[in-house]
């Protein structure tokens, strides 16, 4: 018996088959594949349009001024009061009991202001509301 070592071979590395296959796989790629120069893509842009009418015609728009002036429906109120902003509320609901009333206040309106709208609402008996906000520099 022999136990002496024989010397290690170095391993050989052959590339030449592994780019003869790189080269058949990209002759594929390229003879199978489309090419084309432009790919347009049919995309529809959104539209809006700000004179558009007013879906439900059952809301009623309050607008509150920072000064504490209100306009009904881009109607302006006579005066400040309560009572006439109830009156002006249950003129332009014209018996719909279900009318949706949008608060729409200024940033710098005061909190009075507002309260007024939602008294004179539930005087009208007009019970839906909603709350819209402005910014302070909005419109400037």
């Amino acid at each position: 018996m022999k136990f002496s070592r024989r010397p290690r071979e170095e391993p050989e590395i052959n590339l030449i088959p592994f780019i003869d296959v790189l080269l058949v796989v990209l002759i594929f790629l390229m003879l199978s594949t489309t090419y084309s120069r432009f790919t347009e893509l049919q995309v529809t842009l959104p539209t809006a349009d700000a004179e558009k009418l007013r879906d439900r015609p059952s809301e009623i728009i309050v607008a509150v001024a920072a000064d504490g002036r209100y306009a009904v429906n881009r109607k302006p109120v006579d005066g400040r009061s309560v009572e006439l902003l109830t009156a002006e509320l249950a003129a332009a609901a014209n018996g719909h009991a279900d009318a949706v009333v949008i608060v729409s206040a200024d940033a710098l309106a005061s909190h009075q202001s507002v309260i007024n709208v939602l008294d004179a609402a539930r005087r009208a008996g007009l019970a839906r509301l909603t709350f819209a906000s402005q910014t302070a520099n909005a419109g400037r």
